[in-house]
């Protein structure tokens, strides 16, 4: 089962939703693609089991071997490769590592070389595995190495092991990529005009994948809840209503796993997991 947690916009409690379901099952793997920013391993407190480096492939060219022929150039639609000096130039932010300029040279003297885009770090924090990717410095793209972070994860879980991803927020393409094998995505909101705004963009993107989708509405308190609103208006299913209070801030804030503390906090997050699966198990 894999379950992947969104939010429209930073600052939700996604990777709190996240760690803290991971937490509370047995043999579960945390994969943690906000790679731009990661911050869940702050949680599994642990030493690094292993690291990982994430690479893709980019062309290189041969001098003695191009007629300069531009045909590498024409096929480009990405316009990553431009004719100067009579030697094509590679602008390696651009290139999407497809490999079809090696296809189409005349004269094979294209060849590729690995690029390094960043790292995935495992952890074991009791009977959790956690692996957290991370873009290397000047790196446009996040994509690679979220699709190497979900390949490890499901490399690790063929022993049908629960996932829960911690997807980046908003609704760009890296949360595309993220949620694209998911069985069930939760999405995280809080309670604020600005918040309801932005989960609305990320409900779309939800529905596009064509996901069950539920919701966990966090930081609730007694005033108006816009996302609330939106949510009854859509007729979506509301997983819980996490409210505002100091506990629950202190061990957020410390590092701490809520689950672990708070029994309250515990039950209700057992009672999410629970209610997903039977949403699976019906749907199946």
């Amino acid at each position: 089962m894999k379950i992947a947690v969104l939010s429209g916009k930073g600052g939700t409690g996604k990777t709190f939703v996240t760690v803290n379901l991971a937490s509370i099952v047995k043999d579960s793997i945390y994969l943690d693609c906000d790679v731009e920013e990661p911050n869940g391993h702050l949680f599994f407190s642990s030493s690094i089991d292993s690291t990982k480096e994430v690479t893709i492939p980019i062309p290189t060219f041969s001098k003695d071997l191009c007629n300069g022929c531009r045909k590498c150039v024409d096929f480009c639609k990405f316009n990553a490769l431009s004719f100067i000096k009579d030697k094509p130039f590679l602008f390696e932010d651009i290139c999407h590592s497809c490999g079809g300029c090696l296809l189409v040279c005349p004269t094979k003297a294209i060849t590729e070389v690995p690029k390094a885009v960043g790292a995935i770090e495992q952890r074991t924090y009791n009977t959790t595995t956690c692996l957290t990717g991370k873009m290397a410095l000047g790196i446009s793209s996040g994509v690679p190495v979220i699709k190497e972070v979900l390949k490890v994860g499901n490399t690790l879980a063929k022993d049908n092991r629960s996932i829960f991803i911690d997807c980046p927020p908003g609704s760009a393409c890296t949360v595309n990529e993220s949620i694209a094998d998911a069985d069930y995505c939760i999405l995280v909101a809080e309670p604020t005009i600005f918040g309801a705004h932005n989960f609305a963009m990320v409900l779309e993107l939800a529905r596009l994948m064509k996901k069950p989708i539920g919701v966990i509405l966090n930081k609730c308190t007694e005033e108006n809840n816009p996302t609330e609103v939106l949510c009854l208006k859509e007729n979506l299913h509301i997983l819980a209503k996490i409210p505002y209070n100091n506990a629950l801030f202190e061990v957020n804030s410390s590092g701490g796993i809520a689950t672990e503390k708070i029994p309250e906090i515990k039950k209700t997050f057992e009672n999410i997991y629970q209610t997903i699966k039977k949403v699976l198990e019906v749907q199946s």
